[in-house]
């Protein structure tokens, strides 16, 4: 009974005693031999074929074996076929050279019988390992890839039910926190070439602000009914309580962040928000009076378009502005209140803001 077939192995060699030999040989043992007369008809057959292995003469007409090889790996096709390279050049340079285009190894002619074998056995086991630990780095990259995909939906669903918890404490509606959501992420991409804010407004960091902006009064939680709910304007007293919903927003997040043990977790921004999107340019904001670019970055996102929504809902002590209104009152603000590149951005995205409010206009 004859042997299974093992492999294919290609035979490019225009000397008919060498390929006859070479088929022979490795016919015996079980192989597929397939055979091509010269370099281009040998990068025909392995493009078809792909075969596991080449065995590729130097010396012949038209391209040689070098050529071939060059050609071979720089086709992604078969750029992963391993070479070995038939000659009776036994000179060091020109061994040089073959490994240099890519060539596995080297069998000399007149060509020896366990030799062939040998070196061929060696190469096709080293080509099974290849490919066994590419699968198994797919398998890896998969599984990876998977575990990513997971822990980002967790991360979201995260934020989300924080942000639900808020919006059931406050008389503001679950659209404002998505127009804010998307003001964010169009200012950011607006700015994210921009000089000053190009190293912070990645695009990793534009899309964790984007996530996180819901979280922007998550602290407000924490304030009483009698003051979060007030129809009336505030007290002196009463604001200063309220003012420290954002303290409030900040250390719940803080928490969260020490149960993960990730102090720079994809909250940070949340955490950034939170704390400081009632700061002002100009430091009279709170709760630390910081002024200008000591404001982090995703905070003076917010504080724009928090504001701009505030102006353009109605709310029981107010009426609804419009668009042209609220960006006179943010136009206003440039300097004092907000940071003059960030309404910049605005100013020259105002459709977008525009489009925004109306997709999610309560």
């Amino acid at each position: 009974m004859s042997s299974p077939i093992k492999s294919t192995i290609l035979v490019i060699d225009d000397t008919p005693a060498n390929v006859h030999l070479a088929m022979e040989l490795l016919s015996a043992q079980g192989y597929r031999v397939l055979v091509a007369e010269d370099g281009e008809e040998g990068l025909e057959r392995a493009r078809l074929s792909l075969p596991d292995l080449i065995l590729l003469d130097v010396m012949m007409p038209g391209i040689d074996g070098f050529e071939t090889c060059r050609r071979l790996k720089a086709d992604r096709h078969t750029r992963d076929l391993p070479v070995i390279f038939l000659t009776a050049l036994a000179y060091t340079e020109q061994k040089l050279t073959g490994f240099l285009v890519g060539g596995a190894d080297y069998i000399t002619k007149p060509i020896q019988q366990e030799e062939l074998l040998a070196r061929v056995r060696t190469q096709l086991e080293n080509q099974a390992a290849r490919k066994i630990l590419k699968e198994q780095n797919t398998l890896l990259e998969a599984e990876v890839l998977r575990r990513t995909e997971e822990i980002s939906l967790i991360q979201d669903v995260t934020i989300q039910c924080m942000a639900c918890l808020a919006e059931t404490r406050d008389n503001e509606t679950g659209n404002h926190i998505r127009r804010t959501q998307y003001y964010v992420k169009v200012l950011a991409l607006k700015l994210h070439d921009h000089p000053k804010f190009a190293a912070t407004l990645t695009s990793e960091a534009i899309e964790a602000m984007y996530k996180s902006a819901p979280l922007h009064d998550i602290g407000k939680v924490g304030i009483p009914d009698a003051i979060l709910l007030k129809p009336g304007k505030l007290t002196i007293a009463e604001f200063e309580i309220m003012k420290t919903h954002t303290t409030l927003g900040r250390d719940a997040i803080v928490m969260a962040e020490r149960m993960l043990d990730a102090p720079n977790s994809f909250l940070r921004f949340a955490r950034e928000i939170a704390y400081s999107h009632q700061e002002k340019w100009d430091g009279s904001g709170y709760p630390e009076g910081l002024t200008g670019e000591a404001i982090p970055v995703s905070a003076r996102l917010m504080a724009v378009a928090d504001v701009y929504d505030a102006l353009i809902s109605k709310r029981v002590y107010k009426p609804a502005f419009s668009h042209d209104q609220a960006a006179q009152i943010i136009r206003a603000g440039s300097g004092q209140q907000f940071d003059p590149v960030v309404v910049e951005a605005f100013s020259a995205i105002e459709d977008e803001f525009i489009e925004i409010a109306e997709r999610y206009k309560d």
